[in-house]
């Protein structure tokens, strides 16, 4: 019974942080959903939030929670979160995204934790064309 409590496993879906330019040519970061399944996603909904601790103080911090929803997500499409500010590169970075696929629903947590999104983890992410940290 615990193991139908779970849902089913999520596969081939990924959440990247890729950095990019803008039109000054000063780099911005964006976070974004990509579907590396076959089949459709559909009724996507993403929750995003920082957390952790202030290095300097010790005190805790905590960004406030975003919700994006997404329609529809091809297969090996992309789909752009939100911009993801520098600032909080430093704290765990968690977006847990829920979609359905042929009448089931899938449910993921994907953690950046502190430091990870720096250019020394960035590799090229294929479907944007740009270099990002990825987590699978």
């Amino acid at each position: 019974m615990r193991e139908e409590l779970m849902g089913p496993k999520v596969e081939n879906v990924a959440v990247c942080v890729v950095r990019q330019f803008d039109e000054n040519n000063e780099p911005i970061h964006y976070a974004y959903l990509l579907n590396l399944r076959d089949d459709i996603m559909e009724g996507i909904i993403i929750t995003s939030c920082g957390y952790g601790e202030n290095v300097n103080t010790g005190e805790k911090v905590k960004t406030s929670t975003l919700r994006h929803c997404i329609e529809l997500l091809l297969p090996n499409e992309a789909a752009k979160i939100e911009p993801i500010m520098e600032e909080v590169f430093g704290l765990t970075n968690e977006y847990w995204v829920s979609f359905w696929v042929n009448d089931v629903m899938y449910d993921k947590k994907f953690l950046f934790l502190p430091e990870t999104i720096q250019e020394k983890h960035m590799k090229l992410i294929p479907q944007l064309g740009v270099k990002g940290v990825i987590i699978q």
